[in-house]
Protein backbone atom coordinates (compact mmCIF):
# COMPACT_ATOMS: atom_id res chain seq x y z
CA UNK A 1 0.00 0.00 0.00
CA UNK A 2 1.14 3.53 -0.65
CA UNK A 3 0.33 6.94 0.76
CA UNK A 4 -2.71 8.28 -1.09
CA UNK A 5 -1.29 11.80 -0.99
CA UNK A 6 1.79 10.74 -2.94
CA UNK A 7 0.22 8.10 -5.18
CA UNK A 8 -0.25 10.11 -8.31
CA UNK A 9 3.21 11.62 -8.09
CA UNK A 10 5.68 9.19 -6.59
CA UNK A 11 4.53 6.14 -8.51
CA UNK A 12 4.29 7.51 -12.04
CA UNK A 13 6.37 5.14 -14.14
CA UNK A 14 6.76 7.43 -17.13
CA UNK A 15 10.36 8.47 -17.78
CA UNK A 16 11.54 11.78 -19.17
CA UNK A 17 13.87 12.11 -22.11
CA UNK A 18 14.11 15.89 -21.82
CA UNK A 19 16.11 17.28 -18.90
CA UNK A 20 14.91 20.88 -19.06
CA UNK A 21 14.96 22.50 -15.63
CA UNK A 22 11.63 23.32 -14.03
CA UNK A 23 13.00 26.74 -13.31
CA UNK A 24 12.21 27.57 -16.94
CA UNK A 25 8.56 27.60 -15.92
CA UNK A 26 9.02 30.55 -13.60
CA UNK A 27 6.90 33.52 -14.54
CA UNK A 28 8.70 35.89 -16.83
CA UNK A 29 6.39 38.77 -15.99
CA UNK A 30 6.97 40.60 -12.75
CA UNK A 31 3.98 39.91 -10.47
CA UNK A 32 1.94 42.84 -9.29
CA UNK A 33 2.21 43.86 -5.62
CA UNK A 34 0.55 41.37 -3.30
CA UNK A 35 -2.33 42.37 -1.05
CA UNK A 36 -1.60 40.41 2.15
CA UNK A 37 -5.18 40.62 3.44
CA UNK A 38 -7.43 37.60 2.88
CA UNK A 39 -11.15 38.10 2.17
CA UNK A 40 -13.51 38.73 5.06
CA UNK A 41 -15.05 35.49 6.31
CA UNK A 42 -12.21 33.35 4.94
CA UNK A 43 -12.17 29.88 6.50
CA UNK A 44 -8.95 28.85 8.22
CA UNK A 45 -8.92 25.25 9.34
CA UNK A 46 -7.21 21.94 9.93
CA UNK A 47 -8.43 18.55 8.75
CA UNK A 48 -8.65 14.96 9.95
CA UNK A 49 -10.38 11.77 8.81
CA UNK A 50 -12.23 9.44 11.14
CA UNK A 51 -10.44 6.14 10.51
CA UNK A 52 -7.05 7.80 10.65
CA UNK A 53 -7.48 9.26 14.15
CA UNK A 54 -10.46 7.71 15.96
CA UNK A 55 -9.08 4.24 16.68
CA UNK A 56 -10.66 0.79 17.02
CA UNK A 57 -12.90 1.22 14.00
CA UNK A 58 -13.83 -2.45 14.12
CA UNK A 59 -16.66 -2.41 11.60
CA UNK A 60 -14.71 -0.58 8.90
CA UNK A 61 -13.58 -2.29 5.70
CA UNK A 62 -9.92 -1.52 6.45
CA UNK A 63 -9.94 -3.16 9.86
CA UNK A 64 -10.25 -6.47 8.02
CA UNK A 65 -7.57 -5.53 5.48
CA UNK A 66 -5.12 -4.31 8.13
CA UNK A 67 -5.41 -7.50 10.14
CA UNK A 68 -5.65 -10.21 7.48
CA UNK A 69 -2.60 -12.51 7.32
CA UNK A 70 -0.16 -11.30 4.70
CA UNK A 71 -1.58 -7.78 4.55
CA UNK A 72 0.50 -5.23 2.68
CA UNK A 73 -0.33 -2.62 5.32
CA UNK A 74 2.76 -1.72 7.35
CA UNK A 75 0.77 -1.86 10.61
CA UNK A 76 -2.75 -1.79 11.96
CA UNK A 77 -4.56 1.41 12.86
CA UNK A 78 -5.28 0.13 16.37
CA UNK A 79 -6.02 2.91 18.84
CA UNK A 80 -4.89 5.55 16.34
CA UNK A 81 -4.90 8.89 18.20
CA UNK A 82 -7.88 7.81 20.31
CA UNK A 83 -9.83 10.73 18.91
CA UNK A 84 -13.13 8.92 19.26
CA UNK A 85 -12.73 9.69 22.96
CA UNK A 86 -10.49 12.74 22.72
CA UNK A 87 -12.35 14.78 20.10
CA UNK A 88 -12.90 17.65 22.60
CA UNK A 89 -9.11 17.85 22.99
CA UNK A 90 -8.72 18.02 19.22
CA UNK A 91 -11.30 20.80 18.95
CA UNK A 92 -9.43 22.71 21.64
CA UNK A 93 -6.27 22.38 19.54
CA UNK A 94 -8.03 23.90 16.55
CA UNK A 95 -9.45 26.72 18.65
CA UNK A 96 -6.16 27.28 20.42
CA UNK A 97 -4.35 27.73 17.12
CA UNK A 98 -6.64 30.59 16.22
CA UNK A 99 -8.40 28.77 13.39
CA UNK A 100 -12.11 29.17 12.71
CA UNK A 101 -13.03 25.83 11.12
CA UNK A 102 -12.45 22.10 11.48
CA UNK A 103 -12.82 19.52 8.76
CA UNK A 104 -13.59 15.99 9.91
CA UNK A 105 -15.41 12.98 8.54
CA UNK A 106 -18.33 10.83 9.57
CA UNK A 107 -17.47 7.15 9.91
CA UNK A 108 -20.12 5.30 7.93
CA UNK A 109 -19.07 2.01 9.55
CA UNK A 110 -19.94 3.35 13.00
CA UNK A 111 -23.23 4.93 11.95
CA UNK A 112 -24.41 1.90 9.92
CA UNK A 113 -22.44 -1.04 11.38
CA UNK A 114 -24.83 -3.57 9.83
CA UNK A 115 -26.71 -3.00 6.62
CA UNK A 116 -29.91 -1.09 7.37
CA UNK A 117 -29.14 -0.65 11.10
CA UNK A 118 -28.40 2.96 12.01
CA UNK A 119 -26.93 3.77 15.39
CA UNK A 120 -28.53 6.78 17.07
CA UNK A 121 -25.72 6.70 19.62
CA UNK A 122 -23.09 7.14 16.91
CA UNK A 123 -25.12 9.83 15.18
CA UNK A 124 -25.31 11.60 18.53
CA UNK A 125 -21.53 11.28 18.82
CA UNK A 126 -21.00 13.23 15.62
CA UNK A 127 -23.74 15.66 16.56
CA UNK A 128 -21.82 16.36 19.78
CA UNK A 129 -18.71 17.06 17.69
CA UNK A 130 -20.63 19.49 15.49
CA UNK A 131 -22.08 21.23 18.54
CA UNK A 132 -18.61 21.23 20.11
CA UNK A 133 -17.28 23.05 17.08
CA UNK A 134 -20.04 25.64 17.28
CA UNK A 135 -19.49 26.16 21.00
CA UNK A 136 -15.84 26.99 20.26
CA UNK A 137 -16.64 29.32 17.38
CA UNK A 138 -15.49 26.76 14.80
CA UNK A 139 -17.37 26.09 11.57
CA UNK A 140 -17.76 22.33 10.96
CA UNK A 141 -16.73 21.15 7.49
CA UNK A 142 -18.01 17.59 7.32
CA UNK A 143 -17.01 14.86 4.87
CA UNK A 144 -19.71 12.22 4.65
CA UNK A 145 -17.30 9.55 3.41
CA UNK A 146 -13.50 9.75 3.68
CA UNK A 147 -12.44 6.51 1.94
CA UNK A 148 -13.46 3.88 4.50
CA UNK A 149 -16.80 2.09 4.17
CA UNK A 150 -18.56 -0.48 6.38
CA UNK A 151 -17.16 -3.99 6.12
CA UNK A 152 -20.55 -5.25 4.99
CA UNK A 153 -20.43 -2.75 2.10
CA UNK A 154 -16.96 -3.96 1.05
CA UNK A 155 -18.16 -7.55 1.35
CA UNK A 156 -20.86 -6.78 -1.21
CA UNK A 157 -18.15 -5.67 -3.64
CA UNK A 158 -17.95 -2.07 -2.46
CA UNK A 159 -18.56 0.41 -5.25
CA UNK A 160 -18.69 -2.48 -7.73
CA UNK A 161 -22.14 -3.31 -6.39
CA UNK A 162 -25.01 -1.97 -8.55
CA UNK A 163 -26.80 -1.02 -5.32
CA UNK A 164 -23.82 0.93 -3.95
CA UNK A 165 -24.97 4.40 -5.00
CA UNK A 166 -28.40 3.88 -3.46
CA UNK A 167 -26.84 2.52 -0.25
CA UNK A 168 -24.58 5.57 0.00
CA UNK A 169 -27.48 7.94 -0.64
CA UNK A 170 -29.49 6.26 2.10
CA UNK A 171 -26.62 6.78 4.51
CA UNK A 172 -26.29 10.43 3.47
CA UNK A 173 -30.00 11.03 4.00
CA UNK A 174 -30.03 9.41 7.43
CA UNK A 175 -26.90 11.24 8.57
CA UNK A 176 -28.13 14.55 7.20
CA UNK A 177 -31.45 14.28 9.04
CA UNK A 178 -29.55 13.97 12.30
CA UNK A 179 -26.64 16.31 11.64
CA UNK A 180 -27.15 18.75 8.76
CA UNK A 181 -28.59 21.61 10.82
CA UNK A 182 -25.22 22.38 12.41
CA UNK A 183 -22.90 21.76 9.45
CA UNK A 184 -21.24 24.71 7.70
CA UNK A 185 -20.07 22.90 4.56
CA UNK A 186 -20.45 19.28 3.46
CA UNK A 187 -18.55 17.12 1.00
CA UNK A 188 -19.84 13.79 -0.22
CA UNK A 189 -16.63 11.91 -1.00
CA UNK A 190 -12.90 12.36 -0.51
CA UNK A 191 -10.66 12.15 -3.58
CA UNK A 192 -12.94 9.84 -5.60
CA UNK A 193 -11.06 10.79 -8.76
CA UNK A 194 -8.24 8.47 -7.67
CA UNK A 195 -10.47 5.38 -7.76
CA UNK A 196 -9.95 3.09 -10.71
CA UNK A 197 -6.99 4.94 -12.22
CA UNK A 198 -4.24 4.57 -9.65
CA UNK A 199 -3.51 1.02 -10.69
CA UNK A 200 -2.47 2.28 -14.13
CA UNK A 201 0.50 4.22 -12.78
CA UNK A 202 1.70 2.07 -9.90
CA UNK A 203 4.38 -0.63 -9.93
CA UNK A 204 2.67 -3.94 -10.80
CA UNK A 205 3.95 -5.73 -7.64
CA UNK A 206 2.23 -3.13 -5.47
CA UNK A 207 -1.10 -3.56 -7.22
CA UNK A 208 -0.69 -7.34 -7.12
CA UNK A 209 -0.04 -7.20 -3.38
CA UNK A 210 -3.20 -5.17 -2.83
CA UNK A 211 -5.19 -7.64 -4.94
CA UNK A 212 -3.85 -10.55 -2.87
CA UNK A 213 -4.78 -8.79 0.37
CA UNK A 214 -8.32 -8.19 -0.86
CA UNK A 215 -8.61 -11.83 -1.91
CA UNK A 216 -7.40 -12.98 1.50
CA UNK A 217 -10.04 -10.80 3.17
CA UNK A 218 -12.75 -12.18 0.85
CA UNK A 219 -11.70 -15.75 1.67
CA UNK A 220 -11.68 -15.01 5.41
CA UNK A 221 -15.21 -13.59 5.22
CA UNK A 222 -16.52 -16.17 2.76
CA UNK A 223 -17.52 -13.69 0.06
CA UNK A 224 -16.79 -13.54 -3.65
CA UNK A 225 -15.37 -10.01 -3.74
CA UNK A 226 -14.15 -7.74 -0.96
CA UNK A 227 -13.32 -4.22 -2.11
CA UNK A 228 -12.49 -1.61 0.54
CA UNK A 229 -12.79 2.13 -0.01
CA UNK A 230 -8.99 2.45 0.00
CA UNK A 231 -8.11 0.17 -2.90
CA UNK A 232 -5.24 0.19 -5.37
CA UNK A 233 -6.53 -2.85 -7.23
CA UNK A 234 -10.06 -2.50 -8.58
CA UNK A 235 -11.50 -5.38 -10.55
CA UNK A 236 -13.80 -3.35 -12.82
CA UNK A 237 -12.64 0.28 -12.80
CA UNK A 238 -15.27 1.58 -15.22
CA UNK A 239 -18.14 0.16 -13.18
CA UNK A 240 -16.58 1.25 -9.90
CA UNK A 241 -16.11 4.85 -11.04
CA UNK A 242 -19.56 5.07 -12.57
CA UNK A 243 -21.15 3.89 -9.34
CA UNK A 244 -19.11 6.36 -7.28
CA UNK A 245 -20.19 9.19 -9.55
CA UNK A 246 -23.81 8.17 -9.25
CA UNK A 247 -23.31 7.84 -5.49
CA UNK A 248 -22.07 11.42 -5.40
CA UNK A 249 -25.07 12.64 -7.42
CA UNK A 250 -27.52 10.81 -5.17
CA UNK A 251 -25.62 11.82 -2.05
CA UNK A 252 -25.83 15.51 -2.94
CA UNK A 253 -29.55 15.15 -3.65
CA UNK A 254 -30.13 13.32 -0.36
CA UNK A 255 -28.34 15.97 1.69
CA UNK A 256 -30.05 18.80 -0.16
CA UNK A 257 -33.46 17.18 0.36
CA UNK A 258 -32.89 17.51 4.10
CA UNK A 259 -31.34 20.98 4.04
CA UNK A 260 -31.49 22.76 0.68
CA UNK A 261 -29.34 25.71 1.80
CA UNK A 262 -26.38 23.61 2.96
CA UNK A 263 -23.43 24.07 0.55
CA UNK A 264 -22.36 20.64 -0.72
CA UNK A 265 -19.25 19.82 -2.73
CA UNK A 266 -16.68 17.10 -3.37
CA UNK A 267 -12.94 17.08 -2.62
CA UNK A 268 -10.56 16.03 -5.40
CA UNK A 269 -6.87 15.11 -5.32
CA UNK A 270 -5.09 17.39 -7.77
CA UNK A 271 -1.43 17.69 -8.67
CA UNK A 272 -0.42 20.98 -10.26
CA UNK A 273 0.31 19.63 -13.72
CA UNK A 274 2.40 21.95 -15.86
CA UNK A 275 3.27 21.83 -19.57
CA UNK A 276 6.66 22.44 -21.18
CA UNK A 277 7.61 22.26 -24.84
CA UNK A 278 5.48 21.28 -27.82
CA UNK A 279 2.77 18.60 -27.56
CA UNK A 280 3.04 18.26 -23.79
CA UNK A 281 1.17 15.34 -22.19
CA UNK A 282 -0.21 17.71 -19.56
CA UNK A 283 -3.73 18.01 -20.94
CA UNK A 284 -4.06 14.25 -21.40
CA UNK A 285 -3.01 13.74 -17.80
CA UNK A 286 -5.60 16.25 -16.61
CA UNK A 287 -8.32 14.65 -18.67
CA UNK A 288 -7.54 11.20 -17.31
CA UNK A 289 -7.19 12.05 -13.63
CA UNK A 290 -9.37 15.08 -12.91
CA UNK A 291 -11.67 16.31 -15.64
CA UNK A 292 -14.43 13.73 -15.40
CA UNK A 293 -14.96 14.60 -11.75
CA UNK A 294 -14.41 18.33 -12.26
CA UNK A 295 -17.16 18.36 -14.88
CA UNK A 296 -19.48 16.42 -12.55
CA UNK A 297 -18.72 18.86 -9.74
CA UNK A 298 -19.57 21.77 -12.00
CA UNK A 299 -22.96 20.19 -12.64
CA UNK A 300 -23.82 19.10 -9.10
CA UNK A 301 -21.86 21.07 -6.49
CA UNK A 302 -21.96 24.43 -4.76
CA UNK A 303 -18.16 24.47 -4.42
CA UNK A 304 -15.12 22.38 -5.32
CA UNK A 305 -12.68 21.10 -2.71
CA UNK A 306 -9.05 21.01 -3.86
CA UNK A 307 -6.43 18.78 -2.22
CA UNK A 308 -2.90 19.40 -3.40
CA UNK A 309 0.58 18.37 -2.31
CA UNK A 310 2.79 18.42 -5.42
CA UNK A 311 3.40 19.55 -8.99
CA UNK A 312 4.46 17.63 -12.08
CA UNK A 313 5.95 19.01 -15.27
CA UNK A 314 5.13 17.17 -18.50
CA UNK A 315 6.87 17.13 -21.87
CA UNK A 316 5.60 15.24 -24.92
CA UNK A 317 7.49 12.17 -23.67
CA UNK A 318 6.72 12.13 -19.97
CA UNK A 319 7.46 13.74 -16.64
CA UNK A 320 10.50 15.90 -16.06
CA UNK A 321 12.67 15.05 -13.06
CA UNK A 322 12.59 17.45 -10.16
CA UNK A 323 15.47 19.92 -9.86
CA UNK A 324 18.46 18.49 -8.04
CA UNK A 325 18.22 21.19 -5.38
CA UNK A 326 14.47 20.74 -4.76
CA UNK A 327 13.16 20.47 -1.23
CA UNK A 328 11.66 17.03 -0.75
CA UNK A 329 9.15 15.29 1.48
CA UNK A 330 9.68 11.99 3.29
CA UNK A 331 8.65 10.09 0.17
CA UNK A 332 11.27 11.90 -1.92
CA UNK A 333 8.84 14.03 -3.95
CA UNK A 334 9.46 17.71 -4.62
CA UNK A 335 7.80 20.24 -2.31
CA UNK A 336 7.00 23.35 -4.35
CA UNK A 337 4.89 26.13 -2.80
CA UNK A 338 3.26 27.26 -6.03
CA UNK A 339 1.55 23.92 -6.64
CA UNK A 340 -1.49 24.72 -4.51
CA UNK A 341 -2.34 27.89 -6.39
CA UNK A 342 -1.82 26.12 -9.70
CA UNK A 343 -4.25 23.33 -8.82
CA UNK A 344 -6.79 25.81 -7.46
CA UNK A 345 -6.67 27.92 -10.61
CA UNK A 346 -7.28 24.90 -12.81
CA UNK A 347 -10.12 23.52 -10.68
CA UNK A 348 -11.94 26.84 -10.84
CA UNK A 349 -11.29 27.24 -14.56
CA UNK A 350 -13.04 23.94 -15.29
CA UNK A 351 -15.85 24.04 -12.73
CA UNK A 352 -16.48 27.82 -12.45
CA UNK A 353 -17.19 27.11 -8.78
CA UNK A 354 -15.95 28.73 -5.56
CA UNK A 355 -12.94 26.84 -4.19
CA UNK A 356 -12.11 25.60 -0.72
CA UNK A 357 -8.68 24.12 -0.14
CA UNK A 358 -9.77 21.06 1.84
CA UNK A 359 -6.26 19.60 2.14
CA UNK A 360 -2.73 20.91 1.72
CA UNK A 361 0.39 20.11 3.67
CA UNK A 362 3.58 18.09 3.63
CA UNK A 363 4.70 14.63 4.66
CA UNK A 364 7.83 15.30 6.68
CA UNK A 365 9.48 14.66 10.03
CA UNK A 366 11.26 17.98 9.59
CA UNK A 367 8.79 20.60 10.74
CA UNK A 368 11.06 23.32 9.36
CA UNK A 369 9.86 22.25 5.91
CA UNK A 370 6.26 22.74 7.00
CA UNK A 371 7.08 26.09 8.60
CA UNK A 372 8.57 27.24 5.29
CA UNK A 373 5.82 25.80 3.09
CA UNK A 374 2.75 27.26 4.78
CA UNK A 375 3.44 30.99 4.28
CA UNK A 376 5.06 30.45 0.88
CA UNK A 377 2.09 28.45 -0.45
CA UNK A 378 -0.41 30.88 1.04
CA UNK A 379 1.38 33.76 -0.67
CA UNK A 380 0.85 32.12 -4.06
CA UNK A 381 -2.74 31.23 -3.13
CA UNK A 382 -3.38 34.89 -2.31
CA UNK A 383 -2.04 35.87 -5.73
CA UNK A 384 -4.69 33.58 -7.25
CA UNK A 385 -7.36 35.28 -5.12
CA UNK A 386 -6.10 38.70 -6.22
CA UNK A 387 -6.41 37.49 -9.81
CA UNK A 388 -10.09 36.79 -9.23
CA UNK A 389 -10.16 33.11 -8.30
CA UNK A 390 -12.91 32.78 -5.64
CA UNK A 391 -11.01 30.86 -2.96
CA UNK A 392 -13.10 30.81 0.23
CA UNK A 393 -10.95 28.86 2.66
CA UNK A 394 -7.73 26.99 3.45
CA UNK A 395 -7.80 23.80 5.53
CA UNK A 396 -4.44 22.25 6.35
CA UNK A 397 -3.77 18.51 6.41
CA UNK A 398 -3.50 17.54 9.11
CA UNK A 399 -4.35 18.65 12.62
CA UNK A 400 -2.36 15.79 14.16
CA UNK A 401 -0.09 13.02 12.94
CA UNK A 402 -2.22 10.01 12.13
CA UNK A 403 -2.63 6.61 10.51
CA UNK A 404 -1.47 7.13 6.93
CA UNK A 405 -3.15 4.09 5.39
CA UNK A 406 -0.68 1.52 4.05
CA UNK A 407 2.30 3.31 5.56
CA UNK A 408 0.86 3.15 9.06
CA UNK A 409 2.30 5.80 11.36
CA UNK A 410 5.55 6.30 9.44
CA UNK A 411 4.41 9.32 7.44
CA UNK A 412 3.68 12.48 9.41
CA UNK A 413 1.64 15.41 8.13
CA UNK A 414 0.51 16.84 11.46
CA UNK A 415 0.63 20.32 12.93
CA UNK A 416 0.72 18.36 16.19
CA UNK A 417 2.44 15.13 17.10
CA UNK A 418 0.98 12.63 19.54
CA UNK A 419 2.27 9.93 21.85
CA UNK A 420 0.88 6.52 20.85
CA UNK A 421 0.93 5.34 24.48
CA UNK A 422 -0.53 8.35 26.30
CA UNK A 423 -2.19 10.09 23.31
CA UNK A 424 -0.73 13.39 24.51
CA UNK A 425 -0.77 15.96 21.71
CA UNK A 426 2.17 18.32 21.24
CA UNK A 427 2.11 21.36 18.98
CA UNK A 428 4.81 21.73 16.35
CA UNK A 429 6.14 25.23 15.56
CA UNK A 430 4.25 25.13 12.24
CA UNK A 431 0.96 25.24 14.16
CA UNK A 432 1.86 28.67 15.49
CA UNK A 433 2.84 29.92 12.04
CA UNK A 434 -0.51 28.94 10.51
CA UNK A 435 -2.29 30.28 13.58
CA UNK A 436 -0.67 33.71 13.32
CA UNK A 437 -1.78 34.05 9.71
CA UNK A 438 -5.29 32.85 10.53
CA UNK A 439 -5.77 35.19 13.50
CA UNK A 440 -4.79 38.21 11.46
CA UNK A 441 -6.47 36.93 8.28
CA UNK A 442 -3.41 38.16 6.46
CA UNK A 443 0.06 37.10 5.49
Amino acid sequence: MIDRRSLMASAVALSASVMTSKSALARSAKPRPLDPQFPEGFLWGAATAAHQIEGNNLNADLWVIENVPGTIFAERSGDAANSFELWPVDLDLVKGMGLNSYRFSLEWARIEPDEGHFSNAMLDHYKAMIEGCRARGLKPVVTFNHFTTPRWFAAKGGWHNPESSALFARFCERAARHLAAGIELATTLNEPNLAGVIGEILPPPLVAGDKATQEAAAKQLGVALYTPGVALYIKEPKTYRANMMEGHRRGVAAIKAVRPDLPVGVSLAMIDDQAVGKNSMRDRIRERYYNEWLRLAGETCDFIGVQNYERKVWTDKGELPSPADARRNTGGAEVWPGSLAGAVRYAHAVTKLPVYVTEHGVNSDDDALRQWLIPEALTELKRAIDDGVPVRGYIHWSLIDNFEWGFGYKYRFGLHSFDQSTFQRTAKPSAAILGRIARRNRL
